[in-house]
């Protein structure tokens, strides 16, 4: 079972490798860096950049970008051993700050904590064994991903493993460029203030739009029947 664990754990190091990246290097995941844009990752997954999902508009613009690598080994008639199901990008002014890669159950069944901090740290160098405590409220996507499990950090950016599921373990791996996540989490606030201060225009218009809409049809069936109408 250990020389099992030991076989798994080393090809999903491997795998999640990708090209080589140096050690302590938490500015990138597999081929992706932080601080690209929409169109460069959209072109190194094959995803179209129109696929691109705003969040929101202002103060700046922040999106979301999708990508599920394939299951089928490219040329090959064999299933893929990639151990990620999902990966999503977020960028803020086109500026990717957070990759959330979510890796497949089945891919990673059986494995433990230390098994895929072992894998990750091959990539990023030894790790904290506890993620230091958030001196800010975290995010909605950290919320969501769970218990954290282990921590690579600098001054800008952060790694982190987390385990999303205490029932069939599933885990999640997020790198972040903390600065501008800062950014993106005051900008959703303030995106949400500009919204409810603007919801009395915007329903002004909503009505507006709607009266003129039906006057013009109104006027459309007039001048139709009118044409055709025989007393």
């Amino acid at each position: 079972m250990i020389t099992n664990r030991i076989v798994i754990t080393c090809a999903f190091a491997m795998t999640i490798i990708g090209e080589p990246v140096h050690a302590q290097d938490l500015s990138r995941y597999r081929t992706f860096e932080l601080g690209a844009g929409v169109a460069a990752i959209a072109a190194s997954t094959g995803v179209a950049a129109s696929d691109a999902r705003t969040i929101y508009e202002r103060p700046a613009l922040v999106r979301s970008l999708e990508w599920r690598p394939s299951r089928w080994t490219p040329g090959s008639t064999a299933e893929s051993t990639d151990p990620v199901d999902r990966i999503t990008f977020s960028f803020y002014n086109d500026q990717l700050f957070q990759i959330v890669v979510d890796y497949d159950r089945e891919r990673t069944e059986g494995m433990t904590d230390a098994d895929m901090t072992e894998a990750i740290a091959a990539i990023y160098g030894p790790g904290l064994k506890a993620p230091r405590a958030a001196a800010r409220g975290k995010s909605q996507v950290e919320i969501e991903s769970g218990t954290a499990v282990a921590q690579w950090a600098d001054a800008k950016r952060a790694v982190v493993l987390y385990r999303t599921s205490s029932y069939r373990e599933a885990y999640r791996l997020l790198v972040t460029d903390a600065a501008v996540a800062s950014r993106a989490r005051t900008g959703a606030s303030e995106s949400l203030r500009l919204d409810e201060l603007d919801a009395p225009r915007r329903e002004i218009e909503r009505q507006k739009k709607e009266r003129d809409d039906a006057r013009a049809a109104a006027e459309k069936a007039r001048r139709a029947n009118k044409e055709q109408f025989v007393p």
